[in-house]
């Protein structure tokens, strides 16, 4: 059977513009495609003819040698024409998925896609003292990075030299590949994106364009920071790609274990030792905190385990001036390595004691009391 006239498939005139005939192949595609019309063998028919009209008259040279020649003027194996061209079948066909289905063009072919891409960001720990915490303070450090190389300027090619416009893709880092009715955009696999090939590499680089470096940086630490907390400096990460923006660098702080002082928001806690005399008598004490030593009053018939509050004597708040406090927990100490005239005294304290236990012993006669109401 003859094949139909390219024009009358369409219906257009012989001197129908490209745009014409793109707009004339997407009504046709849209009213006889096989998702549309499932089962008819009719409509799969004046699908696969109006595909083939479109395949030829939207190449320049295979019009010009269909309107000289007709059909016969027309390889019948170049049918693949969308293949990994750009304007060609593959193009009108993604807009026409897109009609259907109600998605917008992936990209590349005439119009190509930004192969531009912002760089990785990057995470770097640092630790820090307790007071470099509570102060603030500037760190220097050193990390490694993906930098542009000195010697291509990033371009990854010879000095004196220059990238040429990728041949397959045509510059746009994608490609169409036709597999029967459908068309399907992937990365062009000689560019690998880029849009460029380099015929002569830059000997530092090896053609990357970027190069391992070592890059020292200050980092300022605000006073009151915390475990865990971050700090990013815009613009420190990895390069982006073909002219992308760089990403940024997160300082994640890390907080030593102190000797003395343990932390709990913008409170500090620490532990004072203080013998049995000081517990029962009263006196004052001296007690550590961050700016130094200070002195606390402790009250007679003091308690193993109570609390003493320096208020304001804690680590500044991140944002704001509000300080924490200090809390001081006194351990009463069990005296060691007594001597004989320590254990005769205490003795001798062990029985005045006893003649009024519930008097010097309060806690101990209400315990005993309840062990008594327990077991009945």
């Amino acid at each position: 059977m003859a094949k139909k006239d390219c024009y009358d498939v369409l219906g257009l005139n012989r001197d129908a513009s490209e745009e014409e005939i793109k707009k004339s192949y997407r009504k046709l595609a849209m009213k006889y495609h096989p998702d549309r019309n499932p089962d008819s063998k009719e409509a799969e028919e004046k699908f696969k003819e109006a595909k083939e009209a479109y395949e030829i008259l939207s190449d320049g040279q295979k019009r010009a040698a269909y309107d000289q020649y007709g059909h016969a003027g027309v390889d019948p194996q170049a049918g693949g024409a969308g293949g990994a061209g750009f304007g060609g079948f593959g193009d009108a066909f993604a807009d026409i998925f897109g009609d259907i289905f109600g998605g917008g063009r992936a990209g590349g072919g005439g119009g190509g896609r930004s192969n531009v891409y912002r760089g990785s960001d990057l995470r770097y720990n640092l630790e820090i003292t307790l007071e470099e915490a509570a102060r603030g303070c500037e760190k220097q450090i050193r990390i490694p990075t993906m930098d542009e190389c000195d010697v291509c300027h990033g371009s990854g090619a010879k000095p004196g030299t220059e990238a040429r416009t990728c041949s397959t893709c045509g510059g746009v880092g994608q490609v169409r590949m036709q597999q029967g009715f459908f068309s399907i955009q992937q990365t062009c696999p000689t560019c690998h994106g880029s849009g460029k090939q380099i015929t002569d590499p830059c000997r530092a680089c090896n053609g990357a364009g970027r190069v391992k470096k070592q890059k020292t940086l200050n980092v300022k630490i605000p006073a009151g920071v915390d475990d865990g907390d971050r700090i990013r400096l815009a613009g420190e990460g990895e390069p982006g790609t073909n002219g992308g923006p760089h990403g940024d660098l997160y300082v994640v702080t890390q907080i030593r274990q102190h000797a003395v002082f343990q932390r709990d928001g913008t409170d500090l806690h620490c532990e004072m030792p203080i013998s049995f005399t000081s517990a029962a008598l009263g006196g004052e004490i001296e007690i550590p905190t961050l700016d130094g030593a200070a002195k606390i009053r402790i009250p007679p018939e003091t308690q193993s385990g109570q609390v003493f509050r320096l208020r304001g004597k804690g680590i500044k708040a991140l944002r704001g001036s509000q300080h924490g406090d200090l809390m001081c927990h006194v351990l009463i100490e069990t005296p060691v390595k007594l001597t004989e005239r320590q254990k005769e005294l205490l003795r001798e304290f062990e029985s005045i004691s006893l003649d009024a236990p519930g008097t010097h012993n309060p806690k101990a006669k209400s315990f005993m009391d309840k062990l008594k109401d327990f077991f009945g």
